[in-house]
């Protein structure tokens, strides 16, 4: 189990380099986009409803109303939008820890075709929202206790970001289609997907613990392989 903590610390470690840099920048261009998109779209949104109730439009109304339903969507959707971007430029990742940290493992790996990581991307986000959505009526009754809810939604996203933060490096090595999951214990990538799921519900950490969980998973995977480490 200690390949973990070495795995994070060399993650954490790697944020600063250029390649990784570079993604980071992308990500998070594209996180906020998504949401100030929404936002907007909200904002027209709220304009026309109001329009059609008879009230008018009130700009500043229907402005700020957006403002505080964004800020709220963002707060609960964050980890569905995060992993999905996070798929599309997962490639990048872990192509850069690769390069540097396992460089004759990169050269064996396989490319996957932009078609290939949208699909990664939007099926890793669909799994996140389905997931989220059957563990609300648990977290629901869960109510009462306080950290109840809080505790289920972090298992959950726990589950998620473990299997998909591994999935993501391992398609790049798989020996075939049907080596599904990668070499990794069920246990591990659990409190892999747990500690950048609590990551990821700190502000603005938030941003680079998606980063942070594929290039940790990219060394627990080739730890678990074997992979000799080049530096």
């Amino acid at each position: 189990m200690t390949s973990l903590p070495t795995s994070l610390l060399r993650a954490a470690g790697q944020l600063t380099e250029p390649p990784v840099l570079r993604v980071i920048a992308k990500s998070v261009a594209l996180t906020l986009a998504i949401f100030v998109t929404l936002g907007i779209a909200m904002g027209f949104g709220l304009d026309a409803a109001f329009d059609a109730a008879g009230f008018g439009r009130d700009y500043g109304l229907s402005g700020l109303l957006a403002v505080v339903l964004t800020v709220i969507g963002a707060w609960l959707l964050f980890r569905i939008v995060a992993l999905a971007v996070l798929q599309f430029f997962a490639d990048e990742i872990v192509e850069a820890v690769e390069g540097k940290c396992y460089p004759e493992a990169a050269a064996a790996a396989r490319k996957l075709p932009l078609a290939e990581e949208l699909s990664n991307s939007l099926r890793g986000a669909l799994r996140a929202l389905v997931a989220n959505l059957a563990a609300l009526p648990f977290a629901l009754m869960l109510l009462f206790t306080g950290i109840g809810p809080a505790l289920l939604f972090w298992a959950v996203n726990a589950w998620l970001l473990g299997r998909e933060l591994t999935d993501m490096v391992w398609l790049r090595h798989r020996p075939s289609a049907s080596a599904n999951l990668a070499p990794v214990a069920p246990a591990e990538r659990f409190l892999l997907g747990g500690a950048i799921a609590a990551l990821l519900a700190v502000p603005f950490v938030n941003l680079l613990a998606p980063v942070l969980g594929a290039a940790a998973a990219t060394h627990l995977v080739h730890r678990r392989l074997g992979t000799v480490h080049a530096t």
